[in-house]
C-alpha cells in the first residue's frame, strides 16, 4: 500500500513539473513601435488588434485582423485560427486589453507573443 501511494505521489509530481515547464516555454515580450515597424509591418505575421470592431474600422495597423477580447466567447474561438507555433503580435488602444491578451494566448498554449504595449494610440502619433 505504502509502494502504490508513493508511486501515485511520483507519478502525480512528474506531471505537475512537466505542465509547468510546457507553460513556462510560453514568452510574452513587451515592443515597441520601432520593434513593431522592424519586424512586424509588411510581413507575413499573425498580427491581431484586440479592440472593438467600432475602433477597428476607424483606422488599424498594417493588415490586422480583429479579435475582439471584450467578446470573451468569440475571441476564444478566432485564437484557435492562428498558428500557436508562430509569433503572435497583439495591440489595443493603450496596451491594458493586449497585455489581457496575452495572458490568454500564453495559457493557451501559444509559444512566441508579443505585446505593443504603446497601442494603437502610440502608432498614429508622429
Amino acid at each position: 500500500m505504502k509502494i502504490l501511494l508513493k508511486s501515485n505521489i511520483l507519478i502525480l509530481g512528474l506531471v505537475v513539473f512537466f505542465s509547468c515547464q510546457s507553460q513556462s516555454s510560453s514568452t510574452i515580450s513587451k515592443i515597441d513601435k520601432v520593434h513593431l515597424k522592424d519586424n512586424v509591418i509588411g510581413k507575413d505575421v499573425q498580427l491581431i488588434d484586440v479592440r472593438t470592431q467600432e475602433e477597428f474600422e476607424a483606422g488599424y495597423i498594417d493588415d490586422a485582423v480583429n479579435f475582439n477580447i471584450s467578446d470573451s466567447n468569440t475571441f476564444l474561438q478566432q485564437i484557435k485560427t492562428l498558428d500557436k507555433s508562430k509569433p503572435v503580435y497583439l495591440y489595443c488602444k493603450m496596451g491594458g486589453r493586449s497585455n489581457r491578451a496575452a495572458e490568454i494566448l500564453k495559457q493557451e498554449g501559444f509559444v512566441e507573443i508579443y505585446d505593443y504595449s504603446g497601442g494603437y494610440n502610440d502608432w498614429v502619433q508622429e
